[in-house]
């Protein structure tokens, strides 16, 4: 990864302090420095950051030593809070709608919001169109591949055999059935269902989403112009069947039914899935996901179309989505409007209801990375804090060389009653590092790729949104991990640290794949690594006898959900005063199959290691509070993400409740 980032400085801290005077920045050289250059997402500049730093004194072990008593709790806790020492915030300090303006040359809020709106909506459209002329290259190259020298290899040489077969076997009630299903793609209700839809988002009392809306809007028309763009470039003809609708004017490649199809429906089921609450919305979103390949069918089925023009649509249709949804629902590029009602800091409202207790009177420091957090977002930041009451604010940034670390310690020796930190799973770890043991809550504003720990705490992914909610919720204790081994200094981990495959993966993606694809760019890299070589280990958990196991990788968890709500780990609990350790260990096509078994199965019975246990199985699951791994040859190591020097040895242990967070109201 490149250290030499543009506009920002490896060796000191820029600090910017609001006060009800406007914001002060000191007279220095650095204070001039250009801005830092705004990157759309990733969590740039901390990867390695962790073994170079000095090991930080470790948190006194409260609990949970080998043989001690740990006693499990549920995820948030039932009950009171905990006892946190932290003073009620006054409910008339979250009263205040505007910010103070500026002084000496610095333009009112007034002016310059729009304009900074403006340039994000400018980056973001230029994101999209850059994309969406390489989106339509790869399609109208693959109809040309499939309409010229593939077109007589295997499969696409028996797609003219498929077309016969689904014409033989059409029936009365087929062909009722497909024309249904099909008029579910046509144009009318595609657009009907479009306009609906973004108006319901718009319109609804407390559903009022514009970037959604955006979303929608435009994933659908950029499907249906590079549909537009392919058809004049690719020359097809529809199968040499009798078809039973009448055929356009317009090249069979691709169907453009399922594409806007899929534009639409599925996303749909990709706002249901990150924007909705309750278990029906995952029963909904399989629902919407289902119909674009209902439609592709019902075209195949009624000879409007070849098997791969089919394919084709739902590529189209779920390129646009990832593209769109890419610059406007994840990156920074539209900062989010503040939440409304969110001006208020809920107090008691009856008998029942224990009033949550926030940070008290004093500083709060917002510590960002700026490769993913722009002049636009920390505006948006700063709002919703003096919506809250948070009026005194200092923003500190990362570097390349103290990815949070050590302007988290600049914010307690200063006396910071609230530390916000913005930017991705390797800025929260180093700032969670510093703060260890300290009782100064932590709010988690997610900026990066993975945003782990905010997941697990249930807080909502889009930024404003994600510190409304902290604001508005409960101090809680969570624990942290730590670890150490050869090459590796003592540190802290809040989500998960591991060795083999997903360290791997982790570092074979790069910095570049990250902000353009995001976490799914791990994926890729996943792939590659799946033919890296099995090793051998010993593992001894809380003193018991060693364990002896082969594994393509090892997985120490504090929590246990990643990206797409996966439950990796699904009995890791973030305040049990446990961890738990997953073992990959799969045996050819058999044992792949067996994992993706588990972990659909959502909530695999964690097993306590036995030495006696004559055949390991692909995955295993075990609890501890403290673990030693020795591997037989050096393998990578990750801390949250972030990929550390690789070895053979890995020493974790959980601290209980070294963590102090701001986490949700339940229900909200």
């Amino acid at each position: 990864m490149p250290t030499d980032i543009p506009g920002r400085r490896d060796t000191r801290t820029r600090t910017e302090e609001q006060t009800p005077d406007g914001p002060v920045v000191p007279d220095t050289p650095e204070a001039t420095a250009a801005p830092a250059t705004p990157v759309v997402s990733g969590d740039a500049g901390v990867r390695g950051g962790t073994a170079a730093r000095p090991a930080a004194p470790a948190v006194p072990h409260r609990a949970g030593r080998p043989g001690g008593p740990a006693t499990p709790t549920r995820w948030p806790p039932s009950g009171g809070r905990p006892a946190t020492g932290l003073p009620d915030r006054p409910s008339g300090a979250a009263d205040a709608t505007a910010r103070p303006s500026g002084t000496g040359t610095e333009a009112p809020d007034a002016t310059r919001r729009p304009s900074r709106a403006s340039s994000g909506t400018a980056r973001a459209a230029g994101v999209i169109a850059a994309a969406a002329v390489c989106q339509a290259a790869l399609m109208v190259g693959l109809g040309l591949l499939i309409t010229g020298p593939a077109a007589r290899v295997w499969p696409l040489s028996s797609e003219d055999g498929i077309d016969d077969a689904l014409e033989r076997a059409r029936t009365g009630t087929l062909d009722t059935v497909s024309s249904v299903v099909s008029e579910a793609g046509n144009t009318g209700t595609v657009v009907l269902g479009t306009v609906v839809s973004c108006l319901a988002l718009l319109l609804i009392p407390r559903l009022p989403r514009l970037r959604e809306a955006v979303f929608l809007a435009v994933a659908v028309s950029l499907q249906s112009l590079v549909f537009l763009v392919v058809t004049e470039a690719v020359d097809r003809t529809r199968p040499d069947v009798d078809r039973l609708d009448a055929s356009p004017p317009t090249s069979s490649y691709t169907s453009g039914h399922t594409g806007a199809a899929t534009a639409l429906y599925a996303g749909l089921a990709v706002l249901v899935l990150h924007r909705a609450k309750g278990p029906w919305r995952r029963v909904v979103a399989a629902l919407l996901l289902l119909l674009p390949l209902l439609v592709g069918l019902a075209r195949a089925y009624r000879g409007m179309h070849h098997p791969t023009d089919v394919a084709g649509g739902l590529l189209n249709g779920g390129l646009s989505l990832l593209i769109v949804g890419r610059a406007l629902l994840a990156g920074p590029h539209l900062p989010a409007p503040l939440p409304s009602g969110a001006t208020r800091h809920p107090g008691t409202t009856g008998t029942t209801r224990e009033a949550p207790t926030g940070p008290g009177p004093g500083r709060t420091t917002v510590i960002h990375n700026p490769t993913v957090t722009d002049e636009a977002a920390r505006d948006t930041v700063r709002g919703v804090l003096e919506q809250h009451g948070h009026r005194s604010v200092r923003f500190l940034e990362t570097t390349a060389d103290d990815p949070g670390e050590g302007p988290a310690r600049d914010a307690l020796r200063e006396g910071a009653a609230l530390v916000v930190v913005c930017g991705g799973d390797g800025t929260v770890r180093a700032v969670a590092e510093a703060l260890a043991g300290t009782g100064t809550p932590l709010a988690v504003v997610p900026c990066g790729t993975g945003n782990l720990l905010a997941r697990n705490l249930g807080l909502p992914l889009e930024p404003a949104k994600a510190l409304s909610a902290a604001l508005r919720g409960t101090p809680r204790r969570i624990d942290l991990g730590r670890v150490e081994g050869d090459g590796l200094p003592p540190a802290h981990f809040t989500v998960m640290s591991g060795a083999g495959l997903d360290a791997a993966m982790l570092e074979g993606t790069s910095d570049r794949a990250k902000a353009t694809w995001g976490w799914p760019a791990y994926l890729v890299a996943g792939l590659r690594e799946l033919r890296a070589p099995r090793t051998r280990l010993t593992l001894r958990l809380d003193g018991a006898p060693p364990l002896r196991r082969g594994a393509r990788m090892v997985l120490v968890a504090n929590a246990g959900t990643v990206q797409g709500g996966t439950a990796l780990v699904p009995a890791a609990r973030p305040d049990d005063g446990l961890l738990d350790l997953m073992i990959l260990d799969p045996h050819g096509p058999a044992g792949w199959l067996t994992v993706v078994r588990s972990l659909l199965r959502r909530r695999p019975s964690p097993r306590t290691g036995d030495r006696t246990d004559p055949a390991p199985r692909p995955v295993e699951y075990f609890t501890f509070r403290r673990a030693e791994i020795h591997f037989e040859a050096p393998q990578p190591r990750e801390l949250d993400g972030d990929p550390v020097a690789p070895g053979r040895r890995l020493t974790a242990e959980v601290v209980p409740g070294a963590l102090t967070v701001l986490v949700p109201e339940r229900g909200e």
